[in-house]
């Protein structure tokens, strides 16, 4: 055995320390408790073609070891070409089913030798047990793999000198699981003879601080076992022929089991027929337990992943709980994300969420649905679909709470967010907004609301486009102008009718031109009808229009003068074409002109007409004279520049103009009348001439015959205002063209109303007497609104009855023809009211009946847990019963061995024997066989629940497809009442269907009552069977305490058995030993009695009394002895009377056991039915 010597009390420690785990490990085979394991077997059983040697004696020819035998040599042949020979020692023969006298041997002087046991799948080492014939190696090492031999890990290493054999190892007892030693093989004074090694990979981690349960999880995994014999066992050396060196195995034991990670307490059967053994063989698939699935238990099953799959712990069995799905999904996975953000309480994350949800549990709506108010998050018509616009709302068409309320974009509003706010337009998802803002023109539009679907502004009369700020055909709109005018085009010089939307320029014929192409072209004057002249005009003086159209006059552009445009205007340089603009000085001086102009055209105003004419200025001429002749000296005393000589000679050239108007006034004045004013304004303008010549010599003076920059400025601004007075003139003559257009417009309008207004007014009053006689409007008032009138009635005359029927008249009867389309229109409406209430009603009873559905599924769930859970108390308490009937065996027969034993210890049997004999059972055996009987008959009258459900299955089937077909017809009738003409000619129909679909309604109301019925009579059903469970195990309890107790008894009785044995032993020794020493004593004494001399009377020598008291003390112990032996025999006969009792009582047991098995066997069967029925 692997061991060393160790001192009593170590010894003590480590078998308590054994004795408490092999307790633990006892205790853990209840899998809901914590941690559980299947029983250990021999893995080699049915594996023997998977172990294999590195080296085998005899495989090749024979070979002949020698050992020694009784003090001599023995010689014997190997000869393993032939595995089934009785000379061969091949690697299968230290199976444990390969009989006596089998043994594996390696070849002579071979070192190192392997031995490799490949498993290919994973496995729980539990034990390995080595048992060598002929000589112990030196030095060996265990390894495991767990990669199906690509990596290996050393278990254990063992030699009889470690530090020798392995260096570096260490050679204490681990006290962590990342640490290996080497163990010392124990001393051996004869190297042949036969030992056994046994190796745990979990004790040499006895002390280690962590739970059993982690130790199996770390060290007791394997996929294949290596054992490496590293060295060469000593052999003695004789002269002569030496012993051979080699390795044997007698027997290998590779206990173990499926590796389940703690979750199973079995591994799956399979039977193994491998040729030419009858074994079975250990299923690495493990039957798991805790909701875990997989060959070893290694994940959690389907459904069951709402936490992190763990091995199970002594006291937590770390079992995988459902997903909360709400009923929703089928499928979920779990998530480590999901699982840290709940603060490690759940991390199921379902998938392929079902009616209409989402969310990792199933627990949110869809997009597009809401919360069902009539219903809950785990049925499955939790979520119904929501009315919200997905294009309005701002999450896309979620309900914002479980009224179903719409959270609506900026621009949106209504009930469902479906239609834009009052001046918005255009719906669309992709606006953050929702809609555009309408954006109608404030000239071409009605209003600033536009149409909410398709923007289109309202537009005012020939205005047209999505905004109306376009002219329809036809029309244009002037500038400046809030209207669109019709474009007037003329049909004879024009293309079309259509003209340009800004200018209003119709699209002319050639030699057509004018803005309605009703005159000549550009560059011509006169009419096309009397013929058109090319203008007299200098073109590069001149507008693009060249010349006026009528009149043939030169329209010169800005710059230009003269009557063929061909001259530079006064302000401007005398440089034609180009006419650039004057300097500024000449604008001052020219605006001072003009000061002057106006002060004498206040003065010409003031001077009184002369009836007579003649007469002169008085005064005024002297005057002016005298101011002609002071701007003359100005003149020629400065020198001027070329571009001021000609400003200058135009100011000139108006002066002298203005003093022709002067004299021309002079000779139509009538005989001077002096002002008193008229002094005062010459003396103004005096000063102000003295002004300008200071102001103009002084500037000469500075600037010399440069022009100063004010000049220019000043000269700009006269031209400007040159310009400005020049287009008010053109725009006046302009006008004064339109005016006469206008004027001829009117006269022609005129004559055509004075053409066409006698006819007129003629064909209105043939009108209004054919409307006194037709139409006749009986036949349309008949087909409109259902008129009984047989009257004519025409618009002018329609005396008698009312042409239609008046307000509030009865509407048509169902069955009965309605005439006129009014009448049917209201009996339309009053059908579709009628509809909708009754759709209303519909919908209500649909809701119920799905609300019942739903309570009925619920049933069929509840019924299937209860099924479940019954089925599961049901395997429990078989697999307890199981247990402590294999208990009770086991007990039987350790009471029967520990009865028959003779070196039993006769007190202990006693003991043990009035125990039972004054055990009391918690009820008689006539008690619990009825109770087992009734438990038997209850099982057997369980109802099938699979052909209950299967019953139900096609009535709820029905019920679903009848609310199906209740469904489609609610949407066919809200179809038919959005069509008119549909409803009216299926409305008898519609009648019908409704009277059809409600009693199938009902019907499927009807069914669902039924099955509600049958499933809440299968789980009264039911609930009687789980209580009857739940008394026997009850009953068994206190028998179970009992059996305890016996046991414990039991093992006490052999604990003190070898004790008592041995004292009894010493015993017999001692009174063996003391029958010789007696017969010596007496002896003795008679000798010296013979030797004594007699003494006095009354006296009594030492010697005397000794002997006395040795004899007395002899005789004492000789009936001390006897009593024990007379003892001894009269208890004899009770013990076997007692051993009689007992067994006829563990006869009553076996019986007992035998209904116990039957009755386990029925509800084994029921449970596995019902287990088939809940899945």
């Amino acid at each position: 055995m692997l061991g060393f010597p160790l001192p009593q009390e170590s010894r003590m420690r480590i078998l308590l320390l054994l004795t408490a785990a092999a307790a633990v490990a006892a205790a853990q085979n209840d899998c809901s408790l914590g941690a559980c394991y299947p029983p250990s077997t021999d893995l080699l059983l049915g594996r023997s073609h998977q172990l294999r040697a590195s080296s085998t004696c005899g495989l090749t020819d024979s070979e002949i070891y020698c050992t020694p035998f009784q003090w001599r040599m023995k010689c014997c042949p190997c000869d393993s070409r032939n595995p089934n020979g009785p000379l061969a020692h091949t690697v299968q023969d230290i199976l444990t089913t390969s009989g006596p006298n089998r043994w594996w041997q390696s070849s002579k002087g071979v070192d190192p030798v392997i031995l490799q046991f490949d498993l290919n799948n994973l496995f729980q080492l539990d034990n390995l047990m080595l048992s060598f014939k002929g000589p112990r190696p030196k030095a060996l090492l265990i390894e495991r793999t767990l990669d199906n031999g690509r990596t290996w890990q050393p278990a254990l290493y063992l030699a009889k000198n470690c530090e020798e054999a392995f260096p570096g190892i260490q050679t204490n007892s681990p006290i962590s699981l990342e640490q290996t030693y080497c163990h010392a093989l124990r001393p051996h004074a004869d190297p042949f003879q036969e030992e056994t090694i046994e190796f745990s990979p979990l004790r040499p981690y006895l002390f280690a601080p962590v739970s059993n349960s982690q130790k199996i999880e770390d060290k007791a995994g394997l996929t294949g076992l290596r054992v490496t014999l590293t060295e060469l066992g000593d052999v003695p050396h004789f002269p002569g022929r030496s012993f051979s060196k080699f390795f044997a195995l007698k027997e290998m034991r590779v206990m173990g089991t499926c590796m389940c990670h703690g979750h199973a307490d079995r591994c799956q059967a399979q039977e193994y027929n491998y040729p030419g053994t009858d074994t079975i063989q250990v299923n690495h698939v493990c039957d798991c337990r805790h909701n875990t699935a997989g060959e070893n238990c290694e994940r959690c099953a389907d459904f069951y992943n709402d936490l992190p799959w763990r091995p199970a712990e002594e006291g937590n069995t770390h079992t995988c709980q459902r997903c909360d799905c709400n009923n929703h999904a089928q499928r979920c996975h779990f998530d480590p994300a999901v699982y840290e953000a709940s603060g490690r309480r759940s991390g199921g994350v379902c998938e392929g969420c079902m009616h209409h949800t989402t969310g990792p549990k199933c627990d949110r709506c869809a997009r597009g649905y809401q919360p069902n108010p009539r219903s809950r998050m785990d049925r499955p018509d939790a979520c119904i679909r929501c009315a919200c616009n997905a294009e309005g709302t701002v999450n896309g068409g979620q309900c914002e709470d479980s009224a179903g309320s719409c959270p609506c974009k900026a621009n949106v509003e209504g009930p469902h967010c479906d239609r834009c706010r009052k001046g918005f337009h255009s719906l669309s998802s992709s606006d953050p907004m929702g809609c555009k803002k309408c954006s109608c023109s404030p000239v071409g539009s009605l209003s600033t609301l536009c149409d909410p679907v398709t923007g289109q502004c309202p537009c005012r009369p020939h205005f047209h486009g999505p905004t109306c700020d376009v002219c329809s055909k036809g029309y244009w709109k002037p500038p400046q102008s809030d209207v669109c005018e019709p474009c007037g085009c003329d049909p004879t010089g024009s293309t079309s009718d259509t003209c340009d939307q800004r200018t209003g320029q119709c699209r002319c014929r050639r030699d057509f031109g004018g803005r309605t192409c009703s005159q000549c072209a550009d560059g011509s004057y006169g009419t096309p009808l009397s013929g058109c002249r090319p203008c007299p005009c200098d073109t590069a003086g001149t507008l693009p229009e060249v010349c006026n159209r009528k009149t043939g006059e030169c329209l010169c552009r800005p710059g230009a003068t003269g009557p063929r445009c061909d001259s530079c205007s006064r302000g401007y340089c005398d440089s034609f074409p180009a006419c650039e603009l004057c300097p500024n000085c000449f604008f001052t001086l020219d605006s001072q002109r003009r000061n002057v102009s106006l002060a004498l055209d206040k003065l010409s105003f003031r001077l009184p007409s002369l009836p007579g004419g003649g007469g002169d200025l008085g005064s005024f001429g002297p005057r002016f004279r005298e101011l002609e002749a002071g701007l003359g000296r100005i003149r020629e005393s400065v020198s001027r520049p070329p571009k001021t000589v000609t400003q200058l000679d135009d100011a000139l050239f108006l002066l002298n103009k203005l003093r022709d108007d002067l004299e021309k006034v002079d000779d139509n004045l009538p005989p001077p009348v002096r002002d008193p004013g008229l002094e005062a304004e010459l003396d103004k303008l005096q000063a102000l001439l003295d002004s300008i010549a200071l102001i103009y010599e002084a500037k000469k003076d500075s600037t010399g015959a440069v022009t100063d920059p004010d000049d220019a400025e000043g000269l700009d601004v006269i031209k400007k205002a040159y310009d400005e007075s020049t287009d008010a003139a053109k725009k006046v003559n302009s006008t004064e063209n339109t005016i006469k257009e206008a004027r001829d417009i009117q006269e022609e309008a005129e004559g055509v109303q004075n053409r066409v207004q006698p006819n007129n007014t003629r064909d209105l009053s043939q009108l209004k007497n054919n409307m006194a006689s037709q139409p006749d409007l009986t036949p349309v008032a008949k087909q409109v609104c259902g008129s009984a009138r047989s009257e004519p009635c025409t618009p002018l005359r329609c005396e008698g009855d009312a042409l239609c029927p008046p307000e509030g008249s009865p509407l048509c009867q169902n069955g009965a023809q309605c005439v006129g389309a009014l009448p049917i229109s209201k009996r339309a409406d009053a059908d579709v009211t009628d509809v909708k209430d009754r759709l209303a009603n519909l919908s209500l009873k649909i809701t119920e009946a799905a609300e019942m559905l739903q309570n009925a599924q619920e049933k069929s769930d509840e019924v299937r847990q209860v099924v479940k859970d019954l089925s599961g108390k049901t395997k429990t308490a078989r697999d307890r019963l199981e247990d402590d009937l294999q208990e009770t065996r086991n007990i039987i027969q350790d009471l029967k061995d520990f009865l028959t034993d003779p070196s039993s210890n006769l007190t202990q049997v006693q003991e043990i024997s009035e125990w039972i004999l004054n055990a009391n059972l918690p009820v008689s055996l006539p008690a619990l066989e009825k109770k087992l009987e009734e438990l038997k008959n209850l099982a057997a009258s369980l109802p099938n629940t699979e052909n209950v459900l299967k019953e139900a299955k096609p009535q709820l089937d029905t019920a679903r497809k009848l609310l199906q077909e209740a469904d489609a017809a609610r949407v066919k009738a809200l179809g038919t009442k959005d069509d008119l003409d549909k409803l009216l000619k299926g409305l008898d129909a519609g009648n019908d269907s409704f009277s059809d679909l409600e009693e199938k309604l009902q019907g499927s109301l009807d069914l669902i009552d039924s099955v509600r019925d049958d499933l809440t009579q299968v789980e009264d059903t039911l609930k009687p069977a789980e209580k009857a469970l739940t008394d026997t195990e009850a009953l068994t309890t206190p028998m179970k305490d009992q059996l305890e107790e016996l046991k414990k008894l039991l093992e006490d009785a052999k604990r003190k058995a070898p004790d008592a044995l041995q004292t009894a032993g010493k015993a017999e020794e001692e009174a063996a030993a003391a029958q010789p020493i007696l017969k010596s004593l007496e002896e003795q004494l008679d000798r010296l009695k013979g030797q004594a001399s007699p003494g006095a009377p009354g006296e009594t020598s030492p010697l005397a009394e000794r002997v006395e008291k040795l004899k007395e003390k002899a005789k004492t112990l000789t009936n001390t002895t006897l009593s024990m032996t007379d003892a001894l025999e009269g208890k004899a006969d009770t013990l076997r009377g007692l051993q009689d009792e007992i067994i006829q009582k563990s006869a009553k047991l076996e019986g007992l056991d035998a209904k116990l098995k039957d009755i386990l066997q029925a509800i084994r069967k029921r449970a596995d039915d019902l287990r088939t029925c809940s899945a």
